[in-house]
């Protein structure tokens, strides 16, 4: 299992269009890929779960993934959270 802890830096949080882009690189993967947030934890295949959460700025959030690509789809998600200003 791989971990990775994100500080969201954007001014709106997560809100649609990062969320839409966030799983749409966590189904390329097969492995089970979580997002956990105040508490919660989420499929981050899945934009509901996502846009439920309601991550605002400058909060802390932790990605998880296991399976035989977790390491790919790991680097591929700080890519994307990167890409979109979600995080540094």
């Amino acid at each position: 299992m791989e971990k990775r802890n994100f500080r969201i830096t954007a001014e709106a949080g997560i809100h649609a269009r990062p969320a839409t882009l966030l799983v749409q690189a966590a189904s390329k993967f097969n492995s089970d890929i979580n997002l956990e947030y105040d508490g919660k934890s989420i499929n981050l295949k899945s934009i509901m779960g996502v846009m439920s959460l309601g991550v605002g700025q400058n909060t802390d959030v932790t990605i998880s993934a296991d399976g035989d690509d977790e390491t790919e789809a790991m680097d591929e998600i700080a890519k994307t959270m990167k890409a979109e200003g979600l995080s540094n």
